[in-house]
Formats: structure tokens, C-alpha cells, sequence
């Protein structure tokens, strides 16, 4: 006798979350809460609030559920909605300020280890400009082009440009400077 789990299969989870039922969207969020965590967590620093903007994501992504047509991955359709809800908040708490001063007024303490792992790398994105860093994380990370950019934060195809050229400087900058204190301390 084959035991087979219980709406196991990413199908049947959607059409049984459609209907209603509280166990198969418990399985989706448990297999995608973590993955879209990290995603909140790229564009907004407190944890805490990266929790909430995620939570209030997957209330839209189960409101929005009848929506998904099939088309492409269900991981990438609930991302785009993550990341949507991620600028929504940054928006909503005037977070996001495209400011060309700004590396000016951070004051950055650097890691004393010579090793760039992903927690040090993360620090240094999360030191950016909150606007840079939306920029950085949208182009760098999510893949988006320019004029996706622009239009989602309701800027400039060259205020993107821009945005990204400074966070990519400021970070090049930043990880040399780590790399020189390290090898000097050899």
C-alpha cells in the first residue's frame, strides 16, 4: 500500500487554498514564508518589520489566489507581490528618498573580519539610502529592468540609473576598504 501526503502537490494546494481550506494554505505559506522573508528582508531593514510586510503580502497573495493563471512559477507570482508590497510600505512610511547626498550623511562602521559573507554583505546593503537600496535590490537582485524600476517606484528610467550606479560605487568602495583593512592586518 503507497501512502501519498495530504494536497501535496502545488496544484491541488492552490485549488484547495482557493476554496478555502485552511490546511492547504497553511502549506503554502510554510513552504514559501521562508523564501519570501529574505525576499521583505532585502528592502526592509527591521526584521520585525520585514515579518509584518511579509504577513500582509500573503494575505494579498491568498485574497489575489483565483488570479494565478498557471503561467510561470507560483514562487515568482507570489515574489512580485512581495516585492510590491515591500515598496508599498517603504512608500507608506517615507522610507524611500532619492537623495544624491546621501552616502554623505551615512556613517558606515566596517566589519573586522576580511571575509565577505552574505550577513556582512547584507549589512552593507542595509547601510544604503533606503531609495538606493530599493533601486539596488529591484535591479541587482529581483532582475528588473529600468523601466519596470521607474515605473514601480515612480521615478525616472534615469533616476534608476543614476540610483544604481551610486549604490554600486558606495558598495565597491566599501567592500576595497574591507579588503585593504584585512590585508593590512595580516
Amino acid at each position: 500500500m503507497k501512502i501519498i501526503s495530504l494536497y501535496n502537490n502545488e496544484k491541488q494546494l492552490i485549488r484547495k487554498s482557493i476554496s478555502g481550506k485552511r490546511e492547504a494554505q497553511q502549506r503554502l505559506y510554510d513552504k514559501y514564508s521562508p523564501v519570501m522573508l529574505s525576499v521583505c528582508r532585502r528592502y526592509v531593514k527591521d526584521i520585525h518589520f520585514a515579518e509584518d510586510v511579509m504577513v500582509s503580502g500573503f494575505v494579498k497573495v491568498f485574497k489575489s489566489l483565483k488570479s494565478f493563471r498557471g503561467e510561470g512559477s507560483f514562487e515568482g507570482w507570489i515574489r512580485k507581490i512581495m516585492v510590491r508590497e515591500c515598496i508599498s510600505h517603504l512608500r507608506k512610511n517615507q522610507f524611500v528618498v532619492f537623495d544624491d547626498c546621501a552616502f554623505e550623511k551615512l556613517d558606515f562602521k566596517t566589519q573586522n573580519e576580511n571575509q565577505f559573507d552574505a550577513e556582512y554583505i547584507q549589512h552593507l546593503i542595509d547601510a544604503l539610502p533606503d531609495g538606493y537600496r530599493t533601486v539596488f535590490v529591484l535591479y541587482a537582485v529581483e532582475g528588473y529592468k529600468h523601466h519596470e524600476i521607474a515605473q514601480e517606484l515612480g521615478i525616472s528610467q534615469s533616476t534608476s540609473k543614476s540610483q544604481l550606479f551610486k549604490a554600486r560605487k558606495w558598495l565597491q568602495e566599501k567592500l576595497k576598504e574591507q579588503n585593504s583593512i584585512g590585508h593590512a592586518t595580516r
